[in-house]
């Protein structure tokens, strides 16, 4: 007669519960964080017993604030991990300025250990400024995929929920930590113990790294209309180079006019107008989200001159291209 085997358990039982550390950048998102801890909290309340512990530590070792304002005493500082920790930095807003050389040089080292080191919502920039995502794939969340892209060519950057290549983890930020963390109890401890963490999070829908982190066009502007989305697609692939409406209608089997049309029955505004809004929307996400100049930024988003940049970027904004540089950069003198 065999005998029955632990039905929450896939691997081995182990001497001790697997740690996570989560290492909080200032301004990080509250939600990335507090999904994730969530999920290994009820994981053990789901199992019986701790299968995961976890520390949160941060750079000084005090109070770090989350960019709701609400502050964290940690655990302590940058400190020296075990090898079979898994680290999970949490970004948030201005992750640039959060990421200072000493929480580059801590993760280097760390990293050179082999350790399982991932990077929730915008804290992937943190993990390649580190130098720890080239050759890899990664993602970020969608406001940030353009700086990104720009900055660190290196990186096979995805439009992903999450993705882990590796021993490095990366997720959109938001909702997607608990995919995240789903997947890494599945791996750990077994399905039905990730599926009763979901139950118990009411999450009914849980995403693979096979999803991606938008929503579809359709979705976004509120219309259904198969040549409009597909206009849209064309238009949000093709920003540094832009596509004229004559061959946008072309290739979707309409005629100018009848494309000026539909954007103007269901959008209110041109093809032009809207598409010009897609490239000053990139346009400033670069300013403030990179060291890119002006003229290069202008490049990136389809503009032959800074002068016309300038002008369409005042028209739609109400500033130029280089106050909207030089606010940005005051506030993060702060």
């Amino acid at each position: 007669m065999s005998q029955m085997q632990p039905a929450l358990r896939k691997d081995p039982p182990a001497d001790k519960p697997k740690r996570f550390v989560f290492v909080l950048l200032e301004d990080f998102t509250l939600l990335c964080f507090s999904a994730a801890v969530e999920s290994l909290r009820i994981a053990n309340r789901m199992a019986g017993k701790q299968v995961y512990e976890w520390r949160i530590i941060g750079e000084g070792g005090d109070i770090v604030y989350a960019s709701s304002g609400s502050g964290f005493k940690l655990d302590g500082d940058l400190e020296e991990l075990n090898r079979d920790d898994t680290v999970m930095v949490c970004g948030g807003i201005d992750v640039q300025a959060a990421t200072t050389k000493r929480v580059l040089g801590w993760l280097r080292r760390e990293a050179r250990k082999g350790l399982l080191v991932g990077g929730l919502c915008t804290a992937a920039y943190t993990l390649a400024k580190a130098g720890l995502l080239d050759g890899k794939r990664a993602t970020i969340h969608w406001e940030n995929q353009d700086s990104f892209s720009e900055e660190f060519q290196e990186v096979d950057l995805t439009k992903s929920v999450f993705v882990v290549d590796g021993n490095r983890i990366t997720t959109a930020g938001g909702t997607s930590s608990i995919d995240l963390m789903l997947k890494l109890i599945a791996d750990h401890q077994g399905e039905e113990l990730a599926n009763m963490v979901a139950d118990q999070l009411i999450y009914a829908s849980i995403r693979t790294d096979q999803d991606t982190q938008r929503l579809s066009v359709p979705t976004r502007i509120g219309v259904r209309h198969p040549k409009l989305s597909k206009v849209i697609q064309m238009m949000e692939g093709n920003i540094e180079e832009p596509i004229s409406p004559s061959i946008l209608a072309k290739n979707v089997g309409m005629s100018t006019r009848q494309l000026e049309r539909l954007f103007r029955r269901y959008l209110n505004r041109s093809p032009k107008r809207y598409y010009m809004e897609l490239r000053l929307q990139k346009a400033r996400n670069l300013l403030m989200q990179t060291d890119m100049s002006v003229i290069n930024v202008a490049l990136a988003c389809g503009f032959a001159s800074p002068s016309h940049f300038s002008k369409c970027y005042r028209s739609h904004y109400d500033t130029t291209p280089y106050r909207e540089r030089g606010s940005h950069a005051a506030r993060l003198s702060i």
